[in-house]
C-alpha cells in the first residue's frame, strides 16, 4: 500500500534569507525507480561570497539575540516540522528510498535535535572565579562566529537539523552543505525557519560539487568552525585545509561498529533485534551494527533467529507503507559492496544470504549476511555502509574485544550481556565513543555523540554538543584604580 504522494519540492539556494536559482544543474534521482525527481542548483563562487556576507550580517543579529528568544524561533521552526512531517518524511522517502514508516520517524528526530538544544542554549553558563578584594574575574562562552556546515545524504533531515541545531542554539550563523543527492530535508528546514522568523542570513543553504565548496568557504576568514559528517578520508582532507587557517573543527567520521553478544543472554531476542537494526535504512548508518561477535555456545541460536528476521523483511519502494527496506543510495554504493562480498566469500566466508543487486529498477541491494568471515577479508577493515552483516563466532569476551578493537575506527559500539562483570570490562576496554549494552539505540538528543580514533573529533548532542559552537572569553575586571 502506497501513502498519498506530495510533490517532490523546488530545490534553490536559500541566501541571505532569499531563495535563488543558478545556472548550472545537477539531476536528482529517485534510488527506488532510477526515475529524476528533481534538478538541484550548483551553487556560483559570487554566491558563495553573498553566502558570506550575509552570514556575516546574520551572526551580528543573531549573536545579540536574548538566547529566550533564540530559542523561541527555533522551537516555532520545529513545530512548523512536526507539522509537516508528512511532507518532508515523503520527501525523504522519494530521494533517498528511506521506508515512509523510518523517514516519519527521522524528522521527528530532527525535530527532537531542535528542541533540545533550543532548551540547553538557554543554559550555555559562565562562572564567576574567586578572586581579591576589587576583583571579579568573570569566564564568559560567546558563539564562535560562522560555521561552515557539511551533512551526509543517509539521513536527509536529522544530520542537517543536527548541524543547524547547535550552530543556532549557540549564537551562530551558518552555511550549510547538505549532500547533493538528498537535498529536500534542508530545504524543508529552511522554510520553517524563514517561517518561524529567522534573520535572514543567519541560515543558509548552498548545493554543489562538495570538492569545490569546501575548498571556497573553508579558508576564509569568515569561517570559524568547519562541522563535518562523513567519510573519515573526507574528514581528514577538511581538517588538513582548515588548520592552515587555524580554523577549528567538528568531524563526526565513518565507523564500523563492532557487536558482541556474550554467552549470558537470550540469543535468540538479541538476533531478532540485530537483524532489523542492520537493515534500518539500507544499512546506510554510520553506527549501523556490522560485526557481530558471537559467543560460540550460542552462535547457532543467534544466527538462526538473525536469518529468520532477515527472511520476513520486504523490499521495496520506500513510499510503500510495508517496505521494511529500500534501496541503497546510488549506484556506486553497489559496486562497491558487490567487491566486499566477493572479496569475502574469495577468502572462504560462507555466503547465507543475499550478495547481489536485485533485477530490474532501482538500486536494490539484497540483505545479505555473510559468515565465518576471515580477518584478511576487505569487510573486517572496510565499513560497507550498506546491508552486509558478518556473523562470527568467537569463543571468549576476551577475543569478542580484541576483534572489536581491531580496526581503525571507533564511533559506535554495542554489547549484548546480563553480567556486571563483563559490563565493567566492555566500559573500561572497548575503544569507542558511544558504547551501547543490550540496546542498539547509539545517541539520544540529550547525549553526547561521536568518534575516538579514525572516526572523528568533537561531539555533537548533549550539552557538550554546544559547546564546540562557542569561545571561552576571560574576563579580568579591576573595580577602581
Amino acid at each position: 500500500m502506497k501513502s498519498k504522494t506530495h510533490a517532490y519540492p523546488s530545490v534553490q539556494l536559500f541566501i541571505g534569507g532569499e531563495w535563488v536559482n543558478s545556472k548550472e544543474h545537477l539531476e536528482i534521482v529517485n534510488p527506488s525507480d532510477e526515475n529524476q525527481i528533481g534538478l538541484l542548483p550548483v551553487v556560483n563562487k559570487e554566491q558563495l561570497d553573498s553566502a558570506l556576507s550575509a552570514a556575516q550580517e546574520g551572526f551580528a543579529i543573531w549573536s545579540r539575540t536574548a538566547p529566550l528568544e533564540r530559542s523561541r524561533v527555533i522551537l516555532d521552526a520545529s513545530r512548523l516540522m512536526r507539522e509537516r512531517c508528512e511532507e518532508i518524511a515523503q520527501s525523504i522517502s522519494l530521494e533517498l528510498g528511506k521506508p515512509i514508516r523510518q523517514s516519519r520517524l527521522e524528522v521527528i528526530r530532527g525535530c527532537e535535535f531542535f528542541e533540545w538544544d533550543a532548551a540547553e542554549g538557554q543554559r550555555l553558563y559562565g562562572r564567576v572565579i574567586p578572586s581579591a578584594l576589587h576583583m571579579r574575574n568573570l569566564v564568559l562562552r560567546q558563539p564562535i562566529g560562522c560555521v561552515a556546515s557539511f551533512s551526509p545524504w543517509n539521513f536527509p533531515m536529522s544530520q542537517p537539523a543536527r548541524k543547524i541545531a547547535g550552530a543556532l542554539a549557540s549564537g551562530c550563523s551558518v552555511i550549510l552543505k547538505p549532500a547533493e543527492q538528498t537535498p529536500a530535508g534542508s530545504i524543508h528546514i529552511a522554510r520553517a525557519f524563514e517561517d518561524a522568523g529567522l534573520p535572514p542570513g543567519v541560515l543558509n543553504l548552498v548545493f554543489g560539487q562538495p570538492a569545490d565548496i569546501s575548498e571556497y568557504l573553508i579558508p576564509r576568514e569568515e569561517i570559524r568552525l568547519v562541522a563535518f559528517t562523513g567519510s573519515t578520508a573526507v574528514g581528514r582532507s577538511l581538517t588538513m585545509l582548515a588548520s592552515a587557517n587555524m580554523t577549528p573543527v567538528l568531524m563526526e567520521l565513518g565507523g564500523h561498529a563492532p557487536v558482541i553478544v556474550c554467552d549470558d543472554v537470550d540469543a535468540a531476542s538479541a538476533g531478532a533485534v540485530s537483524a532489523i537494526r542492520k537493515m534500518r535504512n539500507a544499512g546506510q548508518v554510520c553506527t549501523s551494527p556490522t560485526r557481530f561477535y558471537v559467543h560460540e555456545k550460542l552462535y547457532p541460536d543467534f544466527a538462526d533467529s538473525f536469518m529468520q528476521q532477515i527472511e520476513t523483511m520486504k523490499v521495496g519502494d520506500g513510499l510503500s507503507e510495508d517496505t521494511d527496506m529500500g534501496p541503497v543510495a546510488h549506484l556506486g554504493r553497489i559496486e562497491a559492496l558487490q567487491g566486499l562480498v566477493d572479496d569475502a566469500t574469495e577468502r572462504g566466508a560462507r555466503l547465507l544470504t543475499g550478495g547481489l543487486r536485485r533485477k530490474g529498477k532501482g538500486y536494490f541491494f539484497e540483505p545479505t549476511v555473510l559468515s565465518e568471515v576471515p580477518d584478511d577479508a576487505q569487510i573486517m577493515q572496510v565499513e560497507p555502509f550498506g546491508p552486509v552483516a558478518v556473523l562470527n563466532p568467537v569463543a571468549s569476551l576476551d577475543k569478542g574485544i580484541e576483534m572489536a578493537n581491531s580496526v581503525p575506527y571507533g564511533l559506535a559500539a554495542y554489547a549484548f550481556t546480563h553480567s556486571a562483570a563483563n559490563v565493567d570490562r566492555l566500559i573500561n576496554e572497548m575503544e569507542a565513543g558511544n558504547l551501547s549494552i543490550n540496546t542498539l539505540e547509539a545517541s539520544l538528543p540529550e547525549t553526547p555523540f561521536g568518534g575516538v580514533k579514525a572516526s572523528g573529533y568533537g561531539r555533537e548532542g548533549g550539552d557538550e554538543g554546544l559547546l564546540h559552537y562557542t569561545v571561552v572569553k576571560n574576563v579580568m575586571h579591576r573595580i577602581g584604580i
